[in-house]
């Protein structure tokens, strides 16, 4: 079954909120409002897991990470897509490339991409060239518009893994 690709779509919102720190694709941002999440609210990375499990064929992020568990209190979202990568790897795939998006009126992401991109890339094996993070905004639309949250959408392409891969 050596070169069978499946793809898969993920699609994460949370608000933001004063007091919290705002991490994106791993980094720390320096903000004056953070994403409100049971962990640390990172919706780019929650995104790609999803993306990744559900190209895998496996259930979505709520379901090995549920919010209210006390072991993922605060959790770093970077930890537990390395949880995600093992679990799709166990289903005989790897991660070969991410092409992802993320939604904010604010703060100003450009200059965090090229981190969030080779934080990505570390923790999923895989080349920084073939993790790709966009930014854009709502264009003042919206709750999104209003600056009341940040939304992160990925695609994941996986490739089933081979011995001589």
């Amino acid at each position: 079954m050596a070169g069978v690709v499946r793809v898969g779509i993920g699609v994460d919102v949370h608000r933001l909120e004063a007091g919290r720190r705002l991490v994106l694709g791993g980094v720390e941002i320096p903000h004056d409002r953070g994403l409100v999440g049971w962990s640390d609210g990172d919706v780019l990375v929650h995104a790609v897991m999803d993306a990744a499990l559900g190209a895998a064929g496996l259930p979505d992020i709520g379901t090995y990470f549920p919010p209210g568990d006390e072991h993922y209190r605060d959790a770093r979202s970077l930890d537990l897509l390395t949880e995600v990568r093992r679990r799709v790897e166990e289903r005989g795939y790897r991660v070969v490339q991410v092409d992802s998006v993320i939604l904010a009126e604010a703060p100003r992401l450009g200059p965090h991409i090229p981190r969030m991109r080779a934080r990505l890339a570390e923790v999923l094996g895989i080349p920084m060239e073939d993790v790709s993070v966009k930014a854009t905004t709502a264009e003042g639309l919206g709750a999104l518009g209003r600056g009341e949250g940040i939304q992160a959408l990925a695609v994941v392409l996986l490739r089933r893994a081979t011995e001589d891969a």
